[in-house]
């Protein structure tokens, strides 16, 4: 494992467009959180694979639970069909503690697909999961650009730390298993590397504020949102997969 933190930019390291026509309600965006943006990519090449970039990514996106790490999430499909990974799905991700995080497919493209977070989430930005080829060798990489979702969250994972070590071993572990998925091996380990950028006081626009004033809630509301969330989970969700932590 080869892992870095260095200093980063707006400019550089901002995340990218929201795609225009997808559903934007209830999604928690960088200038909606707290403390400094971070963008985070985790990267390996997978040698020796029996997966296409476009079939791996066919494979986890149907089903992240393939390579989820079953002692630290759950992907729960909580809106759209079972399949392929489409624009507008959205999953829950249950994870210990008080880290489960509501995400919605923003894009999906044959290589890649992307999440952004919605209210309760830990964070507020966007992830993707990305394949490409590299001669016989396909190269895999997860990258997120979020701030944290609100100033507790902020707390525990850029001073406690202890969202980041959760978020580390967990993306480390799917990278792992998204390779023996593959039938193939890391041959350089993983690369880890996170560019950390202060967000400054005037990042949001007017125009930003106004789309969102109907949008943000309090704490309270939050909370009563995510129990109605997981509340219907538990009255709608399908029977979960076994996973294998083998």
């Amino acid at each position: 494992m080869h892992r870095r933190e260095q200093p980063g930019t707006l400019g550089e390291d901002a995340p990218p467009p929201l795609p225009a026509g997808v559903d934007l309600r209830d999604v928690q965006r960088p200038q909606d959180g707290a403390g400094p943006l971070l963008r985070r990519r985790y990267r390996a090449r997978i040698r020796g694979g029996e997966l296409s970039p476009d079939a791996l990514i066919a494979r986890v996106g149907a089903d992240p639970n393939e390579v989820a790490p079953g002692g630290l999430a759950r992907f729960i499909r909580t809106r759209g069909e079972d399949g392929p990974m489409t624009v507008g799905d959205e999953w829950l991700v249950r994870m210990p503690g008080p880290w489960n995080g509501p995400v919605r497919v923003v894009e999906v493209t044959p290589r890649s697909f992307r999440f952004a977070t919605l209210d309760g989430h830990l964070e507020a930005g966007q992830i993707e999961w990305r394949a490409t080829a590299d001669g016989d060798d396909v190269l895999f990489g997860i990258e997120s650009w979020a701030r944290s979702g609100d100033r507790l969250s902020d707390v525990m994972h850029n001073r406690l730390r202890m969202a980041k070590e959760v978020q580390l071993h967990m993306w480390t572990s799917v990278i792992e298993r998204v390779a023996r998925l593959a039938g193939g091996h890391l041959p350089a380990g993983i690369d880890i590397d996170t560019r950390r950028v202060e967000w400054p006081a005037d990042a949001v626009r007017e125009d930003e504020h106004a789309e969102h004033d109907d949008g943000v809630a309090g704490a309270e509301h939050v909370r009563e949102r995510i129990a109605v969330r997981d509340g219907e989970d538990v009255a709608e969700e399908r029977q979960p997969r076994a996973l294998d932590d083998g």
